[in-house]
């Protein structure tokens, strides 16, 4: 039972949901799109945990005004998505794709019609196949291909959506797709990160430039994966290790943008990316952008490791932390993370705003008498909204929260097993259940 009310936020504060196009839309082949990365990387064998694709989806393409309309159920006002670029650019550059741009019109209209905010996300990590063939964010030109893209959108959208996000999580689709090879384009290795890590921060900044210039009265943002990094031990090494996963975690794309550089001082590897830094570069990346989308889910506890040159940190693994209950991803639930973050990024001078445009958790949700009951996503919510309230009434200026996710859908290299969603769907014949934690939502945003 919770001791505070929607009221104690204030009534400003924005309350939505997120979802990204290739976890959700299907119709990878329909109305001219292109494959994306993630078509290419989710059809190579064993390369997805269960085996699966995101080309039906949730089907989102076919029956979105549906989904939408839960939105309103719940008595939210914001509904974020992302555009899918292969959609609306299948050459990555160049002709642009009259029913792609249709499409994302029918779903800003259905947004409007029924009262809600369109938050448009540029970049939700499906990179056309045919600019991966080039080099992907290895390619210095992406950010010419990004900031063509950008322009199109901005152009064909920006008199409806007035809440733009350039990036969506830079550090994961640079570390995980570029570095580790587990997420798409599955690119390994120091010489694929770093170029993808400056080619991204620069198109960070120039995408929100491009924004400001076509649609002036925009609010523009961009999203940052957090996590509240702590040492496992109190030695200096642990701390070393501890500082220099906060670097990776928190700090590479955040601070370029507030114009403060590269956190290399902090972490001596970074100065590799001198090697791709042209002149003019270091102002280029900065923006001022109106907000800062914050998206977290666990903290990460860390500890010296010898055989891991650059950060010389692993992270302890959050079965072995003792502290309490995991999702079905397997993270630790310690709801003081968002807390902590929100203290950390509110600390920067030019961090003006912050929205939480994702948090969540995935659980074994089961249907029950056409049902689904899900108390562990209830309290999750509660408690990870205490610690927002907390910081807000400290003074953090945190002004929306974005539950990650509206549906169940296609979580990347997971597959379908893991659910995020408030409600569930049933992937053989696409219905859809609002979850209790869907229902607690509508009850406690009820007027």
């Amino acid at each position: 039972m919770t001791t505070w009310s929607k009221e104690d936020f204030g009534p400003g504060f924005l309350w939505g949901v997120a979802t990204a196009a290739y976890q959700i839309e299907g119709a990878v082949n329909e109305d001219g799109r292109s494959p994306s990365i993630w078509d290419t990387f989710s059809h190579t064998p064993g390369k997805i945990k269960t085996g699966e694709n995101g080309d039906i989806a949730c089907d989102f393409y076919h029956r979105y005004a549906e989904d939408i309309a839960f939105i309103r159920q719940m008595n939210m006002r914001v509904n974020r998505f992302s555009l899918a670029w292969p959609r609306i650019l299948p050459g990555g550059t160049g002709k642009v794709n009259p029913r792609g741009l249709d499409f994302y019109h029918r779903v800003i209209d259905r947004t409007l019609e029924l009262g809600l905010e369109p938050w448009v996300t540029l970049y939700h990590w499906d990179l056309p196949q045919v600019l991966e063939d080039k080099g992907g964010w290895t390619n210095r030109d992406i950010v010419g291909w990004f900031g063509e893209y950008v322009q199109v959108c901005s152009q064909a959208f920006g008199d409806k959506v007035k809440h733009w996000m350039v990036l969506n999580e830079p550090t994961v689709f640079t570390v995980l797709g570029y570095m580790q090879g587990t997420h798409a384009p599955g690119r390994r290795g120091f010489g694929n990160f770093l170029p993808a890590v400056h080619h991204a921060a620069l198109a960070q900044a120039e995408g929100g430039r491009i924004l400001r210039a076509n649609v002036p009265d925009a609010k523009i943002g961009t999203t940052f994966s957090a996590s509240y990094v702590q040492p496992a031990g109190p030695t200096w090494l642990s701390r070393m290790a501890a500082a220099n996963y906060d670097v990776i975690a928190n700090r590479l794309f955040l601070e370029p943008a507030l114009g403060l550089g590269y956190p290399w001082n902090t972490m001596p590897f970074l100065r590799l990316l001198q090697r791709y830094i042209r002149p003019g570069d270091m102002e280029k990346l900065a923006f001022d952008f109106d907000f800062i989308g914050l998206q977290t889910y666990f903290r990460q506890l860390v500890r010296f490791d010898l055989f891991t040159p650059g950060t010389w940190g692993q992270e302890v693994p959050h079965a072995e932390r003792g502290s309490g209950e995991l999702t079905e991803m397997g993270w630790e639930v310690w709801p003081e993370n968002i807390y902590r973050l929100l203290k950390q990024f509110a600390a920067y001078q030019g961090v003006k705003r912050i929205i939480i445009t994702e948090n969540g958790a995935a659980f074994p949700d089961r249907v029950e008498d056409g049902r689904v009951h899900d108390p562990k996503r209830i309290q999750y919510i509660q408690s990870h909204l205490a610690q927002v309230l907390r910081a807000k009434q400290e003074g953090v200026p945190v002004e929306g929260y974005f539950y990650w996710s509206l549906l169940d859908n296609f979580e990347w290299a997971e597959g379908y097993k893991p659910r995020f969603g408030l409600v569930y769907v049933d992937y053989p014949t696409q219905n859809r259940i609002l979850k209790d934690s869907g229902h607690w939502f509508r009850d406690f945003l009820a007027d």
